[in-house]
C-alpha cells in the first residue's frame, strides 16, 4: 500500500469487489465520506442475476442502495444520503456521475479504467480533500498507484459481534451493592419495595435513565448476585423491577446452575410464564442451547407446563451443500442437529463417571415423545398449542422467514430464538438485515419478550482464545 497524506475530509470511493466482499462496507469508514461511482452501479446490475453467492450479494447490496435512497429526496441524495451505524455515526454517501467523462489515454475502455477516471476526475475536483480509491483489486491498485492516485485495500474483515447490532439486554452497576441501595443513591430516585406472591419488586420514581427498557436486566455486576432485576415496567419518571431467583446453587434448572448474571437473567426468562419470546444471542460456547433445552425439559417432562418441544433450524451448510439427503423430515434434518444432540448428551451425563444415557435407546424413546425436529420449511401454516419452540442459528433466516415461525404461536407458546450475527452463513444477509436482529429491535419494548446477549464461554481455553484472536 502507497503511503498517502490524508487530509480531515476523506472520500472513499469504492470498487466493485469492495462491496461483493463486503456487503455492510459503507458503514465501516467511520465519519468519513464513501463515494459509489455509476460504473460500480452498472457492474453491480450485471452481476445480480442467478443463484451463485455473487449475485446473492449483488442482490442484497442494490436492497440496500434502495433503501437508502427510498429514505431521502433527491436534494438529499445530491448532497450526500447520512450513513448512521450501530451506535448513530457514520459520513454520506455520495454517487459518482459524469456524463462527459473522458477516459484515460493508452488505457483500454472497460470497467476498471473508468473508475480510474472517475476518481481522477473527483480528484481535481475535490483539492480541499483526500481521494481514495478502495479496491481489492491488486492490478488495479497497481495501475492506481502508477497514475499517482491513492489506493488502498479493503482490510475490514473484522466479525461482527452481536453488541454491534442488537442490545445486550443488560446493564451493569457496579455500585448497586446490597438490594441496590447504591444504585438508588446514584440515580436520585425514591424507592419502595414490596413483596408480592413471594415475589420482591422495587417500584422507582423519580429520573429513569433514558438507556432502560422493559425486559432489561439490571445487575450490580456480571459476576456478582447481590442484587439482580428485571424492569417490569418503565415510564420517563417510574419504574417496576422484579428481583430475580437465584439458579446459581440449589435452584438449578434440570441440574443446570447459572455462572454469571447474564446466564442466571437468561435462566430467569426461560423459565418465567410471563415471558412469551425469548431472544439469546452469544458466540459459540456461551450455553445457549445448553441451557435452552435443560428449561424445556424441566417445563415439559417436570412440571408438564407445555406438552412438547419443537426444535427447529435453517438447515443452511457453513461450506459446499452436500445434496439431497434420504428419509423422514427428521432424518433428513439430522446432519443440522449436532447442537442438539450433543447438548442432550451433556444434559444426561452422570458427573461421577462421565456416562451418558443419551446413547440408551430407551431415554432417547422417552424424550423422543416429547421432542419433534422439524424443518423450517413444513412449518407455514402450522398452529403450534402447548409448546416450546425453540429457533436455533436465527441468524441464518430473514425477518420474513423468523415472522412465518413466531407467527405459529397459539395457545400457551413459549419461543426462544438463538443466535450470533458473527456466524451468519446465509449469503444475502447481513449483521443488519437478519431476522435475529429485526426480531430483537421490534420486540424491544414488549413487556412479554426478554433478550440477553451473553459472553462468558463455557467450553475449553483454545475455544474462549480462539474467540478473542478471530
Amino acid at each position: 500500500m502507497v503511503r498517502i497524506d490524508k487530509k480531515v475530509t476523506r472520500l472513499y470511493v469504492l470498487d466493485t469487489n469492495v462491496l461483493i466482499h463486503d456487503p455492510a462496507a459503507l458503514y465501516h469508514f467511520e465519519e468519513h465520506d464513501v463515494v459509489i461511482p455509476m460504473t460500480v452501479l452498472e457492474e453491480l446490475d450485471k452481476l445480480k442475476n442467478g443463484v451463485r453467492d455473487i449475485a446473492r450479494t449483488a442482490r442484497q447490496v442494490s436492497r440496500t442502495l434502495s433503501e437508502l435512497t427510498n429514505a431521502v429526496c433527491f436534494d438529499e441524495i445530491q448532497q450526500g444520503i447520512p450513513l448512521v451505524d450501530a451506535v448513530g455515526q457514520g459520513g454520506r454517501l455520495r454517487f459518482l456521475c459524469y456524463s462527459d467523462l473522458q477516459p484515460l489515454d493508452h488505457l483500454e475502455h472497460n470497467a476498471d479504467n473508468r473508475i480510474l477516471a472517475e476518481t481522477c476526475r473527483l480528484r481535481d475536483e475535490r483539492p480541499d480533500a483526500s481521494v481514495i480509491l478502495i479496491t481489492k483489486d491488486i492490478n488495479l491498485r497497481v495501475k492506481a498507484a502508477a497514475l499517482n492516485v491513492p489506493v488502498e485495500d479493503y482490510r475490514n474483515d473484522r466479525v461482527f459481534s452481536d453488541s454491534d447490532v442488537m442490545i445486550e439486554g443488560a446493564k451493569v452497576y457496579t455500585i448497586a451493592g446490597k438490594d441496590g441501595a447504591g444504585l438508588w443513591e446514584s440515580l436520585n430516585v425514591e424507592v419502595k419495595v414490596e413483596r408480592v406472591d413471594h415475589h420482591t419488586f422495587y417500584q422507582l420514581s423519580g429520573d429513569i435513565p433514558a438507556e432502560w427498557h422493559v425486559g432489561m436486566l439490571v445487575s450490580d455486576s456480571d459476576n456478582g448476585a447481590d442484587f439482580e432485576a428485571i424492569v417490569r415496567e418503565l415510564t420517563p419518571t417510574s419504574a417496576r423491577l422484579q428481583l430475580l431467583t437465584n439458579y446459581r446453587h440449589h435452584a438449578g434448572v434440570w441440574g443446570v446452575h447459572a455462572h454469571d448474571s447474564r446466564q442466571n437473567f437468561t435462566l430467569n426468562l426461560l423459565m418465567d410464564p410471563e415471558i412469551d419470546l425469548v431472544t439469546i444471542a452469544g458466540s459459540a460456547g456461551t450455553g445457549k442451547t445448553f441451557m435452552t433445552l435443560a428449561a424445556a425439559f424441566q417445563q415439559t417432562l417436570d412440571t408438564k407446563l407445555f406438552e412438547r418441544i419443537v426444535f427447529t433450524r435453517a438447515p443452511i451448510p457453513m461450506g459446499e451443500d452436500i445434496g439431497f439427503l434420504p428419509g423422514t423430515e427428521e432424518e433428513k434434518m439430522s446432519p443440522w442437529m449436532g447442537a442438539f444432540h450433543d447438548n442432550m448428551d451433556n444434559l444426561l451425563r452422570d458427573e461421577k463417571d462421565g456416562t451418558s444415557t443419551w446413547s440408551e435407546g430407551a431415554t432417547r424413546q422417552l424424550i423422543g415423545s416429547r421432542v419433534q425436529i422439524r424443518s423450517p420449511t413444513f412449518m407455514r401454516g402450522r398452529t403450534l398449542n402447548d409448546t416450546f419452540l425453540i429457533i436455533d442459528e436465527a441468524q441464518n433466516f430473514t425477518p420474513k422467514q423468523l415472522k412465518s415461525l413466531i407467527t405459529r404461536a397459539g395457545r400457551n407458546t413459549k419461543i426462544v430464538c438463538l443466535g450470533n450475527v458473527g456466524q451468519i452463513d446465509t449469503p444475502y444477509l447481513t449483521t443488519n438485515t437478519c431476522g435475529m436482529a429485526a426480531v430483537v429491535e421490534r420486540f424491544r419494548d414488549w413487556p412479554h419478550a426478554g433478550h440477553v446477549t451473553l459472553k462468558s464461554v463455557e467450553r475449553s481455553r483454545l475455544a474462549l482464545t480462539a474467540e478473542e484472536l478471530l
